[in-house]
């Protein structure tokens, strides 16, 4: 009888295993960018280097790290990004956004959540929004320039990269 326990044991616990490595293999597989597009968000909501990121798909607990803090102006938008963000993923939505502040005037106020209607994003820091399109945030804002990242090619040129 005990044997037979034993090998019960054994064998759950070798499909548990099995069910949690193949889930750690598929997320290691996507980067935080295309999670990010498989809950259809575009991948600029995160700046370039995220070095990585944990998903429950279960209740969809999300966090992204970055190398550090990181600032970048957008438009008229400062914006400030925390070394870990946090939120809550589903199709077309980030909630209860943790890590991410837009300065407004001379107040820095935390996104709560951004909502994807159609071709458009809508941007909350709770008592307001602000709307943007999808297309602006086809590609992910660089650290210290946003998209606006000029430096000096060879001829001492200032050139876009």
């Amino acid at each position: 009888m005990k044997l037979r326990s034993s090998i019960a044991f054994i064998c759950i616990l070798a499909s548990v295993s099995v069910t949690i490595s193949e889930s750690l293999s598929q997320q290691e597989q996507l980067s935080a960018y295309e999670v990010l597009e498989k809950y259809d968000l575009p991948v600029g909501l995160l700046p370039k280097g995220a070095t990585g990121y944990e998903l429950n798909e279960k209740n969809g607990h999300f966090t992204a790290y970055l190398n550090g803090t990181c600032y970048f102006s957008i438009e008229s938008y400062e914006l400030k990004y925390k070394s870990t963000i946090k939120g809550v993923i589903s199709k077309g939505k980030l909630s209860k956004l943790k890590g991410i502040s837009v300065k407004i005037e001379v107040l820095w106020l935390k996104i709560v959540e951004v909502t994807r209607d159609g071709d458009d994003l809508q941007f909350s820091v709770g008592v307001a929004s602000a709307g943007f399109s999808v297309d602006s945030f086809s590609e992910s804002p660089q650290c210290g320039c946003g998209f606006d990242c000029n430096y000096f090619n060879q001829n001492g040129d200032v050139s876009s990269l």
